[in-house]
């Protein structure tokens, strides 16, 4: 069972990246699933999340209208596609799953897989 992110790297301000994050060993629509991120210093937070109840997608404020999270079931795959870039989104992104809670908390102790990051660097 584990969650492989990919994706990650140095782009310029303005710029875009698409993060990808493929399950292997469960099926990622019967979790919420979600992206955090951690910039250096600074604690996790949480980006977006697709919920398994309703199938609706949340975004930080920090993101909305920048960042677009999506899931293919075939693939088995999260994204999160990020645009216009700024050099505050500089973090490891890592990719995430909750059994429970459906998007509703954004607690690290509440998700229950993790990727293992990848970094992505915004910087001109």
């Amino acid at each position: 069972v584990q969650l492989q992110a990919s994706g990650g790297g140095v782009v310029q301000p303005g710029g875009s990246l698409r993060l990808s994050c493929t399950a292997s060993g469960f099926i990622l629509p019967h979790f919420a699933n979600a992206w955090f991120r951690q910039a250096p210093g600074k604690e996790r937070e949480s980006v977006s999340c697709i919920s398994n109840k309703d199938g609706r997608t949340y975004y930080a404020d920090s993101v909305k209208g920048r960042f677009t999270m999506s899931r293919d079931n075939v693939k088995n795959t999260m994204y999160l596609q990020m645009s216009n870039l700024k050099p505050e989104d500089t973090a490891a992104y890592y990719c995430a799953t909750d059994p429970l809670f459906a998007c509703s908390s954004d607690l690290e102790q509440d998700y229950d897989h993790w990727g293992q990051g990848t970094l992505v660097t915004v910087s001109s």
